[in-house]
């Protein structure tokens, strides 16, 4: 991997724990994890946009790792954390950057793109469809509620956080060794999930943002269109998410190309080679 460089960066009231790597006046990536990783899930992605001069900035988003764990629900809805990305942006005073996000770090960068439009040159997506199209499903769609039954019990209060770190977070390990291709989390990178886990207050900041997606209010965009070019990458094997949601998310945009891969959700992890070949051809195009 490149030589990594550590940063706390203040952002929107709170202290982001950032990964960078690649040259400082590079132009600039930022890739978004989701649940239940922190900056670690683009570990096979950063040395490679660095090594082709990008400057690669990867945070863990707030209440994960060695971010900031603000207290309450609301502290974790969407506009907060869009705020938190915008933030990034300003602190590296780029005008615009190419944004990817998979999972939860895929629903911050539809709702950073909704909401900072000019900020974003390019955006790519894996594996969670538009707001519209995730909310419509999770909340009528039989199938898709189903899948998404830990969504509805995350709401219970406690719960989730005693289910979730009993027996060393031995759940939330197991849930990413098996519900991805074999092989795939090798045993000494599951500790590295393990002890991000298990900082102080970062399980129940983790739940919470669950909580805030059904319980708080966001300020709607003026526009629920995505204007800038869009590529979503879709492993199409999601024990999470029914994969139509994924041809649906294209009628919210204006510009868009859809790929589909035979992966699981952890699709940047299994497929690493393709994905950042299919993101660098995507943001070098004129």
């Amino acid at each position: 991997m490149a030589e990594l460089r550590e940063r706390f960066i203040k952002t929107n009231g709170i202290t982001l724990h950032v990964m960078e790597a690649g040259p400082e006046d590079g132009p600039m990536i930022m890739f978004l994890h989701g649940f239940p990783e922190f900056w670690f899930a683009w570990r096979k992605q950063i040395g490679y946009f660095a090594d082709k001069g990008y400057l690669v900035v990867v945070p863990d988003q707030r209440g994960y790792n060695l971010s900031d764990k603000p207290e309450g629900i609301e502290a974790y809805k969407a506009d907060e954390l869009a705020k938190d990305i915008a933030g990034l942006i300003d602190f590296y005073r780029r005008d615009q950057i190419y944004l990817v996000g998979h999972d939860w770090g895929a629903s911050v960068s539809w709702w950073t793109a909704l909401k900072y439009p000019e900020r974003i040159k390019r955006l790519v997506i894996m594996n969670v469809p538009h707001p519209k199209i995730m909310n419509a499903n999770m909340l009528t769609n039989p199938k898709q509620m189903q899948r998404s039954w830990y969504i509805f019990f995350f709401q219970l209060p406690n719960a989730p956080e005693k289910l979730g770190s009993a027996n060393n977070f031995e759940w939330p390990v197991s849930v990413l060794a098996e519900t991805s291709r074999p092989g795939t989390f090798k045993p000494d990178e599951l500790e590295e999930y393990r002890k991000a886990f298990a900082q102080p207050g970062a399980w129940s900041s983790m739940v919470n943002w669950y909580r805030a997606t059904l319980q708080c209010r966001n300020e709607p965009p003026a526009s629920f269109r995505i204007t800038m070019p869009l590529l979503i990458l879709w492993g199409l094997n999601d024990i999470a998410i029914i994969p139509e949601q994924a041809d649906q998310s294209l009628e919210y945009c204006d510009q868009a190309r859809l790929v589909k891969f035979d992966a699981t959700h952890w699709i940047q992890h299994e497929e690493p080679d393709a994905v950042n070949q299919m993101i660098e051809e995507f943001i070098t195009q004129p």
